[in-house]
């Protein structure tokens, strides 16, 4: 079975997930391997622990980098001895390193905000690459939304695009494996010239309309997994919104890479950055392997 790789550099964001990923294992019994990823040089200087820009790295830095990630692969294993849990030092940019880590894994997880390597990861292009260009599913873990990782259904955001079936098909498995409800999500917008224009009758024939494109994919998980309470929800409203409230009661929000009509550009443009950086649990991006 793939194991789950965490990019790991010891900041909270990076404990939180970790905590998460171990959870995760003890549930599907897959191995979990740290991988800190040792920038040595960047625009701004040197990126490492105890160094300031400007400086260049000695053999001992990278010594406490090891030492950092081996104890923390121990703790891990000592709290959970039924886990296979180990840790590895990389060299080069991060979001290239992680995505060549995720051709070989069967998840990837990241914390929210970093130290290290992955110091601004939600600020730039970083978490953008790596969501959209990895080999596996993604699972971003804020520490202010930690707390969440173990209460509340699953939600994912389902437009009828090919990306976000696949993230409909992991939403099932997870809920799943974790024995909760699943709550899918569609936001349905009208132009804009014609948002104040649509007349009730109107509006409600279009959402019967969208909620008529997902009975089939439903139906044929539903089929395979028919222990899983299904809820839908389909609003006219704007995506980002919708989703960040859906993730209010929910352990996990998944959503695909790419999208159409509500989830258009889920992460190329504003959706995806919000929905990673203000969604109240930990969010789940899907792309095809």
């Amino acid at each position: 079975m793939n194991e789950i790789v965490v990019g790991y550099d010891a900041s909270p964001d990076a404990a939180a997930a970790l905590n998460w990923a171990l959870d995760q294992a003890r549930r599907d019994g897959r191995p979990v391997r740290l991988a800190y990823v040792f920038e040595w040089l960047t625009v701004a200087g040197w990126i490492g622990p105890g160094v300031t820009p400007g400086m260049w790295p000695d053999e001992r830095a990278r010594q406490q980098v090891e030492e950092l990630v081996r104890k923390a692969a121990a703790d891990a294993a000592a709290t959970h001895p039924d886990l296979t849990v180990r840790g590895e030092v990389l060299d080069g940019p991060p979001a290239l390193v992680l995505e060549e880590c995720s051709s070989e894994a069967g998840l990837l997880v990241l914390g929210g905000r970093g130290h290290g390597g992955f110091a601004g990861l939600l600020a730039g292009s970083t978490a953008v690459s790596v969501t959209a260009h990895a080999h596996c599913p993604v699972v971003v873990v804020r520490r202010d939304t930690a707390d969440r990782a173990g209460t509340g259904h699953v939600a994912v955001g389902v437009d009828g695009s090919e990306h976000s079936l696949l993230a409909l098909g992991f939403a099932v498995e997870q809920a799943a494996l974790r024995r909760v409800p699943l709550h899918v999500v569609r936001a349905w917008q009208p132009r804009r010239e014609q948002w104040h224009l649509v007349g009730e009758q109107v509006r409600d024939a279009a959402l019967a309309e969208q909620r008529a494109e997902l009975d089939e994919p439903l139906r044929r998980w539903q089929e395979s997994f028919p222990d899983v309470e299904v809820t839908v929800e389909i609003a006219a409203a704007a995506p980002a919104g919708l989703l960040i409230d859906a993730s209010r009661n929910a352990q996990l929000m998944v959503v695909g890479t790419r999208g159409r009509g509500g989830l258009r550009g889920m992460l190329l443009g504003s959706v995806s950055q919000q929905l990673i950086q203000h969604a109240h649990c930990p969010v789940a991006v899907v792309r095809e392997r």
